[in-house]
């Protein structure tokens, strides 16, 4: 493990990115960001995961706990010990995992370059203006668990290495390939170039789920619940709806997408 560096003073100047953290996820972190929890800082300092451990803070009851998830630590990561107290002082609330790390994010290559490196059978969930933390968290985790080989966000939609989205996708935003930015037409753009075909989902959509067939590379349109997907998007792509119980349309989009990939991965 690596040296275990002992924080006795909440504004100690080696944790300040740790400090008041509710309030740096409304600001934004920058190149930084915020992993919570042990399943998610696996993930981390996994290899699986494009983006860098910058450093870790963890509380000194869970220390020695925490042997073989830390003894691969690089000894340049520096690894901060507090006592609880300290700890739910520095990031501002009573952290009960008692585990915090800040990443450095890995650059966003953009849609286009991250199609172009996917291989000929694809799956792709595009997203559009889902601007909520625990539904974009969702989406990513259903991503993964239904093997989704990316993920496309235009920039209306919220950051998926947003401290929340993080929690809520269990760490998948940090291992499913994503691109962020950009207007809905232009990740559309992104997918007609790379040869997708889009499915948009949407319960005024032309056909039922089960009558699509999968294309070898396939991406699935989500928009944001209530307003859900423009008109102009929707002119752009195959539309389907999920077939539900005469009287009620809505579902949430983040169960939406694991219907979708279920339908489409079976």
């Amino acid at each position: 493990m690596s040296d275990a560096i002992p924080i006795t003073d909440p504004d100690d100047p080696r944790i300040a990115p740790y400090r008041a953290v509710k309030e740096r996820d409304v600001v934004g972190h920058g190149e930084r960001f915020v992993a919570e929890g042990e399943v998610v800082l696996r993930l981390l300092l996994s290899g699986r995961c494009r983006h860098a451990a910058e450093s870790v803070l963890v509380s000194e009851k869970r220390l020695d706990n925490l042997g073989d998830l830390l003894d691969p630590l690089s000894p340049d990561v520096p690894l901060y010990v507090a006592a609880q107290a300290v700890m739910d002082a520095v990031v501002g609330f009573h952290i009960h995992r008692g585990v915090l790390a800040i990443g450095r994010r890995a650059p966003d290559e953009g849609a286009s370059a991250l199609l172009a490196g996917l291989p000929e059978k694809a799956l792709v969930v595009a997203l559009s203006g889902v601007s909520n933390h625990d539904n974009v968290g969702g989406i990513f985790r259903n991503a993964a668990a239904f093997g989704a080989n990316a993920v496309l966000l235009d920039g209306a939609c919220c950051d998926p290495l947003y401290r929340k989205a993080i929690r809520v996708s269990v760490g998948a935003s940090l291992i499913t390939p994503f691109a962020r930015g950009g207007s809905g037409e232009e990740m559309l753009d992104a997918l007609e170039a790379a040869k997708f075909e889009t499915v948009a989902l949407s319960p005024a959509g032309d056909v039922q789920l089960h009558e699509i067939a999968r294309a070898p590379r396939m991406a699935l349109l989500l928009g944001a619940e209530g307003p859900g997907l423009s008109e102009a998007l929707m002119t752009r792509a195959r539309t389907a709806r999920i077939d539900m119980a005469a009287g009620f349309d809505s579902l949430n989009v983040a169960a939406t997408s694991a219907v979708a990939l279920y339908a489409m991965t079976r």
